[in-house]
């Protein structure tokens, strides 16, 4: 599967989608026009991705090696956070199916409330994320 690179926008986030290492970024502010045209394609790739990995039988070798996603995000709108849950809620899904995954939301010291949404999409798909406060 190929690799999926957007660069960011004052209103995008930067996305890479590394399937070959296993490893999933958003980082940067998430605002654009059109948010489902932008993230869309993007769950769809998550999908295809997890699904072959479910059809290869490759489930064993995920328990030593997790799928990384790293999402460091200094703001997102409100129609982004629908689009955010419904990365979260596929990532727990498939989680449930067996695929191993390890989740990193950072936020900056000082920044309570991206904290607290962190913890909150961590407890609505039931798994632990590892909260990084980063220092400024």
């Amino acid at each position: 599967m190929e690799e999926l690179k957007i660069e960011s926008t004052e209103k995008s986030p930067r996305v890479l989608f590394d399937p070959n290492n296993q490893r999933f970024e958003l980082e940067g502010n998430s605002r654009p026009e059109d948010v489902r045209d932008f993230y869309f394609p993007i769950i769809e790739k998550l999908k295809k991705y997890f699904d072959n990995i479910l059809e290869n039988g490759k489930l064993e070798y995920f328990q030593d090696n997790p799928v990384k996603f790293v999402f460091k995000l200094e703001y997102f709108n409100s129609s982004s956070a629908k689009f955010l849950s419904d990365i979260f809620v596929l990532i727990g899904n498939y989680s449930k199916k067996g695929i191993k995954v390890k989740i990193y939301w950072y936020f900056d010291e000082g920044d309570e409330d991206m904290m607290e949404v962190g913890e909150d999409f961590s407890e609505m798909i039931d798994i632990p994320f590892q909260l990084i406060m980063v220092s400024q």
